[in-house]
């Protein structure tokens, strides 16, 4: 049977918000990612049947189908098509996803499979402005009444149920705080050592070249996020430095099959060994991490210790120490280089940022397997498991 395989991955930087790369066009951002990854697999864009991006707030600049005006602005051929998908926070995760199972269909032969959010230019909830009515409706906001504050805008908050999950599994700030810290420190003694060059793309802006992640900050302690005050709920808990930060960027995989690849006379990064989703309680909405994984080891019938490392998106610390409680994982296998709190979370972007450092840190350290795994808003969660070939 054949497999599916990703021939390359690439990412452009992570910029802050109102940053280094809040110039440039999320379209832009995604067609540099794009060509990359195309690059480093060795192909070219006429091998390319089709393209999948995630992005989440499709509105304004990101509306009118990204995935397709970044094959434009990407310089490919007219003849490429591209379809945006929206799994919140997963939605590039997803979209891999769907390029792997589209390929082993045989629907397609390459997929060029990614994300992109510039959260500068369009904010998060941009499409929630005046006219544009809720999300949710009446039925929804009726089932779950007794849970949330129904008279809200936006009765699922993702920040309150960061205190949710906090609060269920027993994590308290201190364990926060320090989750926070360890996140900066080991970007930084990654981006020190070089580790995350072969992944990143430098964009070229009119102020400069941008070629490092502008989230971590070097210069944190835990004093320092132990003064920082709740930002969700008065008596809560989760804060600015142990939430996940506002970010812009791209990132993309080339995906084909195995048999595929050997006709290119191209060898393989790694192959998507298996791939779920799950739904969760969405007022709890951010521990789907935990049976999305209880689920993508039933499908591939491994047990967690033949797991080599851990990518679980750091929405907020909350999340990955839920996880890790739950799952009795190795806390020393878990994001070795760091996660979004301190390289950032450009929404739609994030799923394949974590596929492109992960597949990399493999590669770098000959580790054969990987599991990624992330929740999203609306109660869901996506896990892929990748091998290193």
């Amino acid at each position: 049977m054949p497999e599916a395989v990703v021939l390359a991955a690439a990412r452009t930087p992570l910029g802050r918000r109102g940053g280094a790369l809040a110039g440039v066009h999320a379209v832009d951002l995604a067609a540099h990612a794009m060509n990359a990854a195309l690059e480093r697999s060795g192909l070219g864009p006429d091998a390319v049947d089709d393209v999948v991006l995630g992005c989440v707030s499709q509105v304004g600049e990101q509306s009118w189908n990204v995935a397709r005006n970044a094959v434009l602005a990407a310089g490919w051929p007219d003849a490429i098509p591209g379809t945006t998908v929206d799994r919140q926070c997963g939605s590039s995760q997803q979209a891999v996803a769907f390029a792997a199972a589209a390929v082993l269909a045989g629907h397609a032969d390459v997929i060029v499979a990614g994300g992109v959010e510039s959260m500068s230019r369009v904010p998060m909830g941009s499409s929630l402005g005046a006219g544009a009515g809720e999300p949710y409706g009446p039925a929804v906001r009726e089932r779950y009444a007794a849970q949330v504050d129904a008279a809200a805008a936006m009765p699922f908050n993702q920040g309150v149920a960061a205190e949710r999950v906090a609060a269920r599994y027993g994590i308290g700030r201190e364990a926060m705080d320090a989750f926070a810290l360890a996140s900066h420190e080991k970007a930084a003694a990654a981006a020190d050592k070089g580790l995350f060059a072969a992944e990143i793309a430098p964009v070229a802006t009119a102020a400069g070249t941008v070629g490092a992640d502008e989230g971590v900050r070097r210069d944190t302690s835990l004093e320092r996020l132990a003064g920082l005050k709740p930002v969700f709920q008065a008596d809560g808990s989760v804060t600015a430095g142990t939430s996940s930060q506002i970010s812009d960027g791209a990132a993309a995989l080339v995906v084909t099959t195995d048999a595929h690849a050997r006709r290119l006379g191209v060898r393989p990064l790694a192959r998507i060994a298996a791939a779920c989703a799950v739904g969760s309680d969405p007022v709890l909405m951010l521990d789907g991490p935990i049976p999305a994984t209880a689920k993508i080891l039933r499908r591939t019938g491994l047990d967690l210790d033949e797991i080599d490392v851990f990518e679980v998106n750091e929405a907020f610390s909350a999340i990955p120490l839920a996880w890790l409680a739950e799952t009795g994982a190795d806390e020393e296998r878990l994001n070795p280089n760091g996660g979004a709190i301190a390289l950032g979370h450009p929404l739609g972007a994030s799923g394949a940022r974590l596929a492109a450092t992960m597949l990399h840190h493999m590669r770098e350290t000959g580790l054969r397997r990987g599991l990624q795994v992330m929740c999203e808003g609306g109660g869901m969660a996506n896990a892929t498991v990748f091998e290193l070939l």
